[in-house]
């Protein structure tokens, strides 16, 4: 999964009287030179990763876009949303059940060592292993002999490999699922699925810290000198020479400069100490067209914002009549017309628009009717107060300030905002079960498909394992997607897809507020600024100016 650190951009708040603190920590060094060389390196703002730079373990979106830098994924997404190949050569099927993987030849690990087929099953069968608790192990639970490897809380592994991975020779791998998965090229262009050298691993088998703060990928980008996380407030990167894909044109070194603040980060942004700023704050945005003119960017996005409700760990919110309430007390198209100034759209399903499977209007609990959300509330009994958790590094105070605001107004009950430094400081305490608030919850497409805004952050498995936060579970929902999984026609898939959304719909275990842009901007130092459909930079299209 991806979950976004970021609102990405945010609106002056006027009409709903919300002030805007600039403050927090955050680098803000003059820009300086990256490791080993004078070049003025290109340079991006990120949070704090939340863990050590491994794939297996990156499922935020500060990791996952270090990550993308340094590794070439299996499989890109053209510009209708399909799957192209890029460090495979070929990936195909004739009963979505059995998958044969030719890699491209010619790539390297940044030691020069080949790539191998060998380095993606031993990645993915790490990945898989229950004992290893990686972050995307769930993403694997279609491959044959998951089980074995993967049984479940309180049961021991009887394998250490999934059967279902088979190297045929050095370029070409075999992939054999439980079931028929139609969407599984589609997949592979997520960061789980990234290879890993035989050099990540220890005696234990277990990938080394040491790899984790300086990972030899097989992309663009190699680490300059090891991140060490919670200290270092830049990590720095250069084009790894031998890389097969295209290059930047007129320069070799990136930096990403970590932030606390992205108030800070704006200002360096216009200092011209920061090149590209992708999550621009709300203090920035009623004048940041005119500051920067087209070095503005507003683009169309896949991703999702929610309120998220902790079902599993707060039997407050049990009753789905509360959760209904709260959504219908929620002024959507003031948020996002005034908070966001109309660089969002009030979310009306849990599937984007911008990937097939939305339905214009599908939520009725989505449309405001505060009379009807205060009747509702009160006969549910819903509880007198509620806390907001968010991140304050990623822009969000306004419109979390916004939807407390609305609740307080609406409901009649006490409602705190609490904000948490970091984005990984609500996702760890997520994670730990610790917190028991609302949450503010974005959701970045791992893959275009519809299946990717269901399973991964609502199915049962992916509780342990997966994006599953609020610990939501329901057997006819799994079952739905399974079936969607399953079906070989797509349009007979997307249906049982739509089937599985109703019941989200219907159950509301988290809350859609509203449907993101992408709005960026970059420094007069770049251009040919451009993000992907995962919404993370291109790199080899920037030119320095």
């Amino acid at each position: 999964m991806r979950v976004t650190k970021g609102a990405q951009i945010v609106a002056g708040t006027a009409l709903l009287a919300l002030a805007v603190a600039a403050c927090g920590g955050g680098a803000s060094d003059g820009g300086g030179t990256a490791a080993g060389g004078s070049e003025t390196p290109v340079r991006m703002e990120i949070g704090e990763p939340q863990e050590l730079l491994v794939p297996q373990n990156t499922t935020e979106t500060e990791g996952s876009e270090v990550l993308a830098a340094v590794f070439s994924p299996l499989v890109g997404y053209d510009e209708n949303k399909q799957p192209v190949e890029e460090a495979a050569e070929s990936i195909t099927t004739s009963d979505s059940k059995v998958w044969t993987i030719k890699l491209k030849p010619g790539y390297t690990w940044h030691d020069g060592t080949p790539v191998t087929a060998e380095d993606y099953k031993r990645a993915w069968d790490f990945a898989a292993y229950q004992d290893n608790a990686m972050s995307s192990s769930y993403f694997f639970g279609r491959v044959d002999g998951y089980n074995d490897v993967h049984p479940g809380e309180g049961k021991t592994p009887t394998a250490k490999e999934m059967k279902g991975l088979k190297v045929v020779d050095d370029n070409t791998l075999e992939v054999t699922l439980s079931a028929p998965f139609s969407q599984f090229k589609t997949m592979l262009g997520y960061t789980a699925f990234y290879p890993l050298p035989k050099s990540a691993f220890g005696p234990d088998g277990k990938v080394t810290q040491e790899y984790g703060e300086k990972p030899i990928g097989q992309g663009l980008f190699k680490l300059d000198k090891p991140y060490k996380k919670g200290t270092d407030q830049t990590i720095e990167l250069s084009v790894y020479d031998k890389f097969t894909g295209a290059k930047p044109k007129n320069w070799t070194k990136l930096q990403f400069k970590v932030y606390t603040s992205s108030e800070t980060a704006y200002n360096d942004l216009q200092a011209e100490n920061l090149d590209i700023h992708d999550s621009l704050p709300a203090s920035a945005i009623a004048g940041a067209k005119a500051a920067l003119g087209d070095r503005y960017h507003d683009e169309p996005d896949a991703s999702v914002g929610y309120i998220g409700v902790p079902l599993k760990y707060n039997p407050e919110f049990n009753n789905p009549d509360i959760r209904k309430a709260i959504s219908m007390a929620i002024d959507r198209k003031t948020i996002t017309e005034t908070v966001f100034s109309g660089t969002r759209a009030p979310a009306d399903d849990f599937i984007n628009p911008a990937i097939p499977g939305y339905r214009q209007g599908a939520c009725d609990a989505c449309t405001y009717n505060p009379a009807e959300a205060k009747k509702l509330y009160e006969s549910a009994k819903g509880p007198k107060t509620l806390e907001l958790g968010y991140n304050a590094d990623g822009g969000h105070k306004e419109w979390i300030e916004a939807v407390a605001n609305n609740l307080r107004a609406n409901l009649g009950i006490e409602v705190s905002p609490k904000p948490f430094e970091k984005f990984q400081g609500i996702l760890d305490a997520l994670d730990a079960k610790e917190y028991k608030g609302l949450f503010r919850m974005g959701w970045s497409i791992d893959y275009p498909s519809p299946e990717n805004y269901l399973t991964p952050i609502f199915g049962t498995g992916a509780i342990e394992t997966g994006s599953n936060y609020g610990g939501y579970s329901n057997k006819e929902f799994d079952a739905l997607v399974a079936k969607g999984d399953q079906a070989t026609d797509p349009a007979e898939g997307l249906k049982f897809y739509q089937q599985a959304d109703d019941i989200l719909i219907k159950e509301l275990p988290y809350i859609p507020v509203y449907f993101y842009r992408s709005n960026f901007g970059n420094s007069t130092k770049v251009k040919n600024v451009k993000l992907n459909l995962l919404n993370q930079v291109e790199w080899a299209d920037i030119e320095k100016a």
